[in-house]
């Protein structure tokens, strides 16, 4: 059984720009990610071809620094720099 108090689940800090996608923080790595998805759906962001690719909005584009698309790969990686 994982240990409930994992370092995935520590509510960290989260950034300006992140914060106007997903609200304000602190809040867990995993709880980010359920909001950040629900923004993408909310705002039908999933490139329509490939479902993999996010085609951000302006405040997106804040938090993948500056880039209009990225997979959901990288984007995890992205939104890590937004985390502290």
């Amino acid at each position: 059984m994982p240990n409930s108090n994992s370092a995935f689940m520590k509510p960290m800090s989260v950034s300006d720009e992140l914060a106007a996608v997903v609200g304000k923080g602190p809040m867990p790595r995993s709880e980010v990610v359920k909001k950040l998805w629900v923004y993408i759906k909310k705002n039908d962001l999933q490139d329509p071809t490939n479902k993999r690719n996010i085609n951000a909005d302006a405040p997106l584009q804040k938090v993948f620094g500056g880039k209009k698309m990225v997979n959901m790969f990288e984007m995890t990686k992205l939104v890590s720099k937004h985390l502290s």
